[in-house]
């Protein structure tokens, strides 16, 4: 007997976590009346694709944790290396001046080191799936503190918008591997420099937390808009030259992790005008304990007309 397989299209409506069109090809439903052989090809066939599907998403949360990793190992090098350097000097040196400038620099680096360690301790606390009430504020200073050197190197301005909101239950580790993505990202559409901004919003009647990541760089057309959390799909020519990006998964693993919260990932878009990433997240029950004192800074909300926007 002829094998059967069905091809088609997967479309979501706009009320489902995404909407975009997805490719498949499936074997039919098996019937009583397939021979018992061809009926347990299917369920072998199905199970093989379910089994490679969890792979798939395993493999996307790793590159997500190594593009984490690499950010912490390169930013916690470059403060040893100013210690080393600068202890050197103050070893060459006799003069006082020299001495003391040397341990003024030594001891700010090993400051930022500390500061590098506590946020890496804060990413142990939450390093289990468990989701559970998290200040995305706090969230957002200790990824800062990872990131801030890489992106003034950059020459990309940061503003933040972050307001008092309730918390979000979520898995503060995996929401930080998305966060330092699209960060990531956000630096490398502006290779001249630029501004990003994050923001904070409570949407009461969707009952989320929304974290806003905007850029000014180069945005993108409608075609790409629609194919950026296809796996391996890429805009890049491979990895920058810090060794980021470029293997088309990051974002992908992004909308797989938001998607696991129960939460959905906005995009909007255009050419010459930026990008603009928005988590909605689940926001926890109100507990009359406030999260964060309001801190606004270079505040501008307006979406550039004219954008495409998924989600």
């Amino acid at each position: 007997m002829t094998s059967r397989c069905q091809i088609g299209v997967k479309l979501r409506h706009p009320g489902s976590p995404s909407n975009f069109l997805e490719p498949f090809a499936a074997p039919p439903p098996p019937t009583a009346d397939d021979p018992p052989g061809m009926q347990r090809s299917t369920e072998e066939l199905e199970a093989r694709i379910a089994q490679l599907e969890t792979q798939l998403r395993q493999a996307q949360k790793m590159a997500a944790l190594g593009e984490l990793v690499g950010t912490i190992t390169h930013e916690f090098n470059n403060q040893l290396m100013t210690i080393l350097n600068y202890a050197k000097m103050g070893l060459r040196y006799a003069d006082e001046p020299t001495r003391t400038k040397a341990f003024d620099k030594i001891h700010n680096a090993a400051q930022r080191s500390a500061k590098i360690t506590n946020s890496v301790l804060g990413m142990a606390r939450n390093r289990s799936s468990q989701k559970e009430p998290t200040s995305l504020a706090k969230l957002i200073d200790e990824t800062m503190v990872l990131l801030e050197r890489e992106l003034q190197k950059y020459r990309v301005a940061v503003e933040l918008d972050l307001p008092e909101v309730p918390q979000a239950i979520v898995s503060g580790n995996q929401i930080q591997q998305v966060l330092v993505n699209l960060l990531v990202n956000a630096r490398q559409a502006m290779p001249n420099g630029g501004r990003v901004r994050l923001s904070l919003r409570h949407d009461a009647e969707a009952h989320t937390v929304d974290l806003s990541v905007r850029d000014s760089g180069v945005g993108m057309d409608t075609a790409t808009l629609h194919k950026i959390f296809d796996p391996y799909f890429s805009t890049k020519q491979g990895p920058d030259e810090t060794g980021k990006g470029g293997t088309g998964i990051g974002l992908s693993a992004c909308r797989e992790i938001i998607e696991q919260h129960g939460g959905r990932i906005r995009v909007e878009s255009a050419p010459g005008r930026g990008t603009c990433f928005t988590l909605k997240l689940p926001a926890a029950a109100p507990t009359g304990d406030a999260v964060r004192a309001p801190h606004i800074s270079n505040v501008g909300t307006s979406a550039p007309s004219g954008s495409a926007s998924i989600q």
